[in-house]
């Protein structure tokens, strides 16, 4: 049987680079994807180290059950759910980023989404938010790992890039110091709503919401639901909150608490 995850690649996790660590730690930029052709990517260091805005409450205001933040980075979506009494976990390849999402109230573990992860077909919703369409650079292969994290119809909340593109590239990071052309190279992708729309088809999704806010565009996407056999909705969540309750990461006081427990 084929595998979902991609063979491990050496070298550092680009986004465990310094320009990223050091961003985060200064809570802003300049940090840009640089495309081989010399293009720039203006990432919004700022906003992703502020609270959460309403553009995003709008998205997680549409939340069902247990949500898994997909590339958390500093924590912003996670903390807010927390807050909000909702359970959450982010997942990041940054340990800088992870540390920001715990430092801020929120759980999160130094994870790819290609690797395993806990409560595997257990999220009640997925994000992927902050242009995290485009992680890995292969838009169906991220779609079709989404589907075996969630659990049957589970939701997909997602942020399309705000231009009508779709690109798969190779970025590295960059924020303008001489040393930026080192930076290793890695898969991205940018897409647009009409053409994510065009890969959630073609992978069984179905949108079943679709709204901007503040110039961002989103969609809700629900995977069309595998046929199972459950002795009730009810037991059947409490079940699922239970596993992934218990594969929580640790810390040295023990379980981290989630909110609304």
């Amino acid at each position: 049987m084929s595998t979902l995850l991609p063979p491990a690649t050496p070298g550092p996790a680009p986004w465990a680079a310094d320009p990223y660590a050091r961003a985060l730690s200064q809570g802003r930029g300049p940090l840009f994807l640089r495309r081989d052709d010399g293009w720039l990517l203006p990432l919004d260091v700022e906003r992703w180290c502020a609270d959460a805005d309403a553009a995003d409450l709008s998205a997680l205001h549409r939340a069902e059950g247990p949500v898994l933040d997909i590339g958390c980075g500093p924590g912003r979506l996670v903390a807010a759910l927390a807050a909000r009494g909702h359970r959450a976990l982010g997942i990041d390849v940054s340990e800088a980023a992870v540390g920001h999402t715990q430092r801020i109230g929120g759980s999160a573990l130094r994870r790819s989404v290609f690797e395993p992860l806990p409560g595997e077909g257990r999220w009640g919703t997925a994000l992927l938010i902050d242009g995290n369409f485009g992680i890995g650079g292969d838009p169906r292969a991220l779609l079709r790992r989404v589907a075996t994290v969630l659990a049957p119809g589970g939701l997909l909340i997602t942020e399309a890039a705000p231009h009508d593109v779709d690109e798969q590239v190779q970025v590295s990071l960059d924020d303008g110091r001489p040393q930026a052309g080192t930076a290793p190279h890695f898969p991205w992708a940018r897409v647009g709503a009409s053409a994510l729309l065009g890969y959630a088809r073609s992978e069984h999704w179905r949108p079943v919401d679709q709204w901007e806010a503040d110039g961002r565009p989103f969609l809700a996407l629900r995977r069309r639901a595998r046929t199972v056999h459950r002795m009730s909705q009810s037991a059947d969540t409490a079940n699922s909150v239970a596993v992934i309750r218990s594969q929580f990461p640790r810390n040295l006081s023990g379980d981290i608490p989630l909110a609304g427990s």
